[in-house]
């Protein structure tokens, strides 16, 4: 089976994490979670970064430290992962969908301006599949309106966007460490931010409202949304290796590019760059031109020994949304078309030219019999 992605673990990696295990610094409080946390910073152009057990964690918090009230709206992509859409539905507030570019597959400033209201309180800006949101354009329109703007960058480590590096637009900035990430921990997530009253009531609310002052007397009902020892060690290293990661996944994009260029009529590949802005492939995604075959050919590449994975699902659709959100009059044409015609092939470092050829051939004869 030729898989979707797999992590690529280095020797490093695995020296990284016996170390750790050998001085037994393994705990959510040992001091390889704080060297993580100062990587992080240090990577990604922040003051402050707390570490959490996942990155769905991670937006939760982000959203709850708004403290937002209910009909409070946050504007959110509806093509994105569940986890969005779970964070805004738990703090009580609003979701708001807006749609995507049909040729970037990312929430624009256009996008967000339609669906502004006197009631939106913030927007969660989410950077997709290796190409990033027009951040700046996004977070001056917000300015404009005293909208604050959480980002989701995720997917889009070591990116850019308006000479800026994806992970510090906006007041709060979250990261997953999920082994398909291009920095993993296996799990784990983050918030960023410079805000030090932010960042502080993060530390205790991803600690069960604990303080070095009175550990075990507390004012709110926090959870334990600790990182492990272990983890932060293998994503401290792993943050050596990112430039290196992006450069593989460039160039395995482009062989993708070359390969699937003839065929254009079956296929809307993604872009090589927007904006400027080069492609990173977190993934290698590519949208169907016939409607209602994307199942069956994701089961029938599956039969052949190669692993595919559908796009997200739009929100607005999501059989989870309370009925009271389901009601809502926006176009959304597009993370429709995308959500029931796209999915992503294998790329990583399992994989090299040889096997995508093998890839891309299987996958234009099984889309071809469909045609």
């Amino acid at each position: 089976m030729i898989r979707v992605f797999e992590p690529e673990i280095t020797k490093e990696d695995i020296n990284s994490v016996l170390k750790t295990l050998k001085n037994k610094d393994i705990s959510g409080s040992s001091k390889i979670v704080k060297e993580f946390e100062d990587s992080l910073c240090k990577e990604f152009s922040r003051k402050y970064a707390v570490s959490v057990s996942n990155g769905s964690v991670a937006l939760d918090l982000s959203i709850q430290l708004l403290n937002l009230e209910e009909g409070d709206e946050v504007i959110l992509p509806s093509h994105t992962i569940i986890s969005c859409l779970s964070a805004v539905i738990r703090s009580k507030a609003k979701p708001v969908f807006c749609d995507v570019d049909p040729k970037s597959w990312n929430m624009t400033a256009k996008n967000v301006k339609e669906v502004i209201t006197g009631k939106t309180k913030a927007v969660l800006l989410v950077h997709t599949y290796g190409l990033p949101v027009e951040a700046g354009k996004i977070i001056e329109l917000c300015l404009s309106h005293n909208i604050t703007v959480i980002e989701d960058a995720a997917e889009a480590h070591g990116q850019y966007e308006s000479n800026k590096k994806c992970g510090s637009f906006g007041l709060i900035s979250t990261l997953s460490f999920y082994a398909n990430k291009h920095i993993t921990a296996g799990e784990g997530g983050a918030l960023l931010t410079d805000s030090r009253t932010i960042y502080e009531e993060a530390l205790k609310m991803r600690n069960l409202d604990f303080t070095a002052e009175q550990r075990f007397k507390t004012e709110k009902l926090y959870w334990n949304y600790r990182l492990g020892g272990l983890q932060a060690a293998l994503g401290n290293s792993q943050i050596k290796n990112l430039k290196k990661t992006i450069i593989s996944k460039i160039s395995q994009g482009t062989v993708y590019q070359k390969l699937l260029s003839e065929y254009t009529n079956m296929f809307t590949l993604p872009l090589e760059e927007y904006n400027g802005i080069r492609n990173h492939y977190w993934v290698f995604g590519i949208v169907l031109k016939k409607d209602n075959i994307r199942d069956r050919v994701i089961k029938d590449l599956y039969d052949l020994g190669i692993e595919t994975r559908p796009f997200f699902w739009p929100l607005h659709l999501q059989p989870s949304l309370p009925n009271n959100f389901k009601d809502q009059n926006s176009n959304l044409s597009v993370s429709e078309n995308i959500g029931k015609n796209g999915l992503y092939i294998p790329l990583g470092s399992h994989i090299n030219k040889k096997l995508q050829t093998k890839v891309v051939t299987n996958l234009v004869n099984t889309v071809h019999k469909y045609f």
